[in-house]
């Protein structure tokens, strides 16, 4: 028996799920585990993405957008795209983080706020992979304060003028569309952005220790200017940028537990391999009691993540509930990854095993969209009525 099937017996996992749902999980934790596996330690030691042809793979597999409904998007639920992430994240979250902006926050965004126009020139090829977007929203000195952002778009004439830098963008380099945030006279504002707009670059961010799997870059807007059609037209304040954040962090719920599990059942294969003292180190009471309190966290991170993905499919989520899971996950996932790399002792530290990858990929997983403190205050908020924010 597999470590993988040891734990989802020992929690009951699959009876949680529709067979539709067990179907996608399967197929995309084969396609990860044929197509992406035998590849990813090289490419993150490389930072170097094959991104645009994955992209198009996924697209094909139906995976971006694949909660959205229309325009040739899958309009799955939102639990199998949960799945999807897991299966994706628990071989990298870079491969995880290119879906996820893809989907939920550069495709939601255009499709919850755009025009009939946008929503039909950009979302069909960007749910095939044909064409790819991210999503501009954090400045270099403005993340978790996205409402103090300096780049604005002004008027003239018809037409938007739009200035301003962003950073830590995903996808940002290689992207076909931008989906920026910017200040105007009227509040912020959502623009779609043709990256081969005159003004627009995109310097890719080198030096990475984290999500080298990755494209991360920063959007540099000099004088672009963009039809007064470029608006996004239903997106006025900070609810829209907001909005795609709560779509992306509900994948990271899914996608940091995925990460996790990789890394147990790696130390738990691992350690019934390695002998220490003339017999296995899976035998030694430390190592099992460490094991243990690993599973139990795995399981009770899928619980909560698939409760969550039920709660958003009746419409009922609310952001304090994603909060939640994103602060909970990441938090245990990191640990967790941290732990199996004690078990794995100076083999943990190479990329011949996944772990200390993961570990790595999870200290970005852990602080961007949103940080343990900004969640912290988000459910705290929520539970005293007092916000802690300022």
């Amino acid at each position: 028996m597999s470590s993988t099937q040891s734990l989802t017996q020992l929690f009951a996992l699959d009876h949680l799920l529709q067979p539709e749902e067990i179907q996608i999980r399967d197929t995309v934790r084969q396609f990860a585990a044929e197509r992406i596996r035998p590849h990813i330690a090289q490419w993150f030691e490389e930072a170097a993405l094959p991104a645009r042809e994955l992209a198009r793979e996924l697209g094909s597999l139906g995976l971006l957008g694949m909660h959205l409904d229309g325009y040739d998007c899958a309009g799955m639920s939102a639990t199998a795209y949960g799945l999807a992430c897991l299966e994706l994240e628990a071989v990298d979250s870079g491969i995880r983080s290119l879906v996820s902006v893809q989907g939920s926050l550069a495709m939601f965004s255009i499709h919850h706020w755009g025009s009939e126009e946008q929503k039909l020139e950009w979302l069909p090829k960007m749910a095939a992979g044909k064409a790819i977007g991210c999503f501009g929203l954090t400045e270099p000195d403005f993340g978790s304060n996205p409402g103090g952002m300096r780049t604005n778009a002004k008027r003239d004439g018809d037409d938007w003028i739009l200035n301003g830098t962003k950073m830590w963008i995903t996808n940002g380099s290689i992207a076909d569309v931008a989906v920026v945030w910017a200040h105007t006279d009227d509040g912020i504002r959502g623009f779609v952005v043709p990256t081969d707009t005159p003004g627009f670059s995109a310097p890719e961010i080198h030096s990475k220790m984290s999500l080298r799997a990755s494209v991360t870059s920063e959007l540099v807007l000099d004088s672009v200017r963009l039809p007064a059609s470029a608006m996004l037209p239903e997106a006025k304040g900070l609810r829209g940028p907001l909005s795609a954040l709560g779509e992306a962090r509900f994948g990271i719920v899914f996608g940091s537990i995925g990460a996790a599990r990789d890394c147990l059942e790696t130390a738990i294969d691992y350690a019934g391999t390695r002998e220490v003292f003339d017999k296995p180190l899976a035998s030694f009471q430390l190592t099992q009691a460490k094991i243990a309190d690993m599973a139990l966290e795995v399981g009770k991170g899928h619980l909560l993540a698939y409760n969550l993905g039920r709660i958003k499919d009746r419409g009922e989520i609310t952001p304090e509930q994603i909060s939640t899971g994103k602060l909970n996950n990441t938090r245990e996932s990191i640990e967790i990854a941290r732990a199996c790399r004690t078990i794995l002792g100076a083999n943990g530290i190479t990329l011949e095993y996944p772990v200390i990858r993961h570990a790595n990929n999870l200290e970005s997983v852990l602080t961007y969209e949103g940080t343990t403190e900004m969640h912290q205050l988000t459910i705290g908020r929520a539970l005293t009525g007092e916000s802690a924010f300022r």
